[in-house]
C-alpha cells in the first residue's frame, strides 16, 4: 500500500515583516512543515531576513503570489484596516493580531467585518493557547462570584504603544459579559479615590522586557482569587497565529474566534 503524501502547507505572506512579533512569526514558520511563507511586506525591506521575497506593498504581493491561503499581520491600525481590504479583493483568509482597533480613525473593526464578507476573517488580541484557557476561566470566576470587586492588571515591555493591552482589555470584556453590574472601567487610581461598587479597575505596567503578563483579581466576602498567566517569550503567540492561519483557511467567510478554532 502506497505511503499517503503529506498535506500542502498553508501558504501564508506575513505584513509588518520588520516588527518584533512578525519576525518571530518567520522563524517560528521556518521550524514548521505545514506552514510555508511565501513572501512578506514591510515598510523597510532591507531590514527584514528571510527566505522568501520582500515588497513593500501587500497588494502587489499577492498579485506576483500564484497562490496564497492566507495573510498574518501584526502591524498598526490603520495598516491593519487596509490590509484587511487588500486580503478580501485577493479571496485571502485574514489573521492579525494588531491591537489598538477600537475607536481608530481608520475604522479597522469596520474594515474586519466588510472583509468577513468574502473571506474567513480572525482577529484575536492574543495568540496564546493559556489565555485562550484563562478567558475560560476568568468568565466562570465571573459568573460564580456575583458582587465581588475585580481588578486587572497587566505588565509589557517599556516599547509597547497601547495601554491597557489588547489583551487585559479582551478580559475585561469577559467579566462584563458576566457581570452586567459592571459598568465603569478604573484606569489607575490616585488621590483619594474610594472604589465604586461598578467599576472594573485597569491597571497598566510598563518595564525592561517583558513579554506579557495578565492577572484578574476577585476579591470579596473576605476572600480573593486570581487568575494569571505570564508568557515566556513571543514565539507564544507567533506560533498560535499560525495555527490560527491553518485552521481558518478554507473556512467559510465570516468572524472567527481563536478559542473557536483550538476546540476543532
Amino acid at each position: 500500500m502506497a505511503a499517503e503524501s503529506a498535506p500542502e502547507p498553508t501558504r501564508i505572506v506575513v505584513t509588518g515583516a520588520s516588527g518584533r512579533m512578525s519576525e518571530e512569526l518567520l522563524a517560528a514558520a521556518g521550524d514548521r512543515a505545514d506552514v510555508q511563507v511565501v513572501a512578506a511586506v514591510a515598510r523597510t525591506p532591507g531590514s527584514v531576513t528571510a527566505e522568501a521575497a520582500v515588497g513593500t506593498h501587500l497588494d502587489a504581493t499577492l498579485s506576483d503570489e500564484a497562490s496564497v491561503d492566507a495573510v498574518v499581520d501584526f502591524t498598526v491600525p490603520e495598516a491593519t484596516a487596509e490590509y484587511a481590504g487588500t486580503a478580501a479583493a485577493h479571496d485571502v483568509a485574514f489573521v492579525t493580531g494588531t491591537t489598538g482597533l477600537e475607536g481608530h480613525d481608520a475604522d479597522p473593526l469596520g474594515a474586519l467585518d466588510e472583509a468577513s464578507g468574502s473571506v474567513p476573517v480572525l482577529h484575536a488580541s492574543n495568540f496564546s493557547r493559556g489565555i485562550a484557557a484563562l478567558r475560560g476561566a476568568v468568565r466562570e470566576a465571573a459568573a460564580a462570584l456575583p458582587g465581588y470587586d475585580v481588578e486587572v492588571t497587566e505588565t509589557h515591555h517599556n516599547g509597547k504603544r497601547d495601554a491597557p493591552s489588547g489583551t487585559a482589555l479582551t478580559l475585561v470584556e469577559d467579566v462584563e459579559r458576566e457581570r452586567p453590574d459592571l459598568t465603569a472601567r478604573q484606569h489607575g487610581r490616585a488621590g483619594e479615590q474610594p472604589r465604586d461598587p461598578g467599576e472594573i479597575g485597569l491597571h497598566a505596567r510598563r518595564a525592561g522586557d517583558v513579554t506579557g503578563e495578565h492577572e484578574v483579581l476577585f476579591a470579596g466576602n473576605r476572600e480573593t482569587v486570581s487568575l494569571s498567566h505570564a508568557a515566556g517569550d513571543r514565539g507564544v503567540f507567533a506560533q498560535g497565529a499560525l495555527d490560527a492561519a491553518v485552521a481558518l483557511v478554507d473556512r467559510d467567510p465570516g468572524r472567527y474566534e481563536f478559542a473557536e478554532l483550538l476546540q476543532d
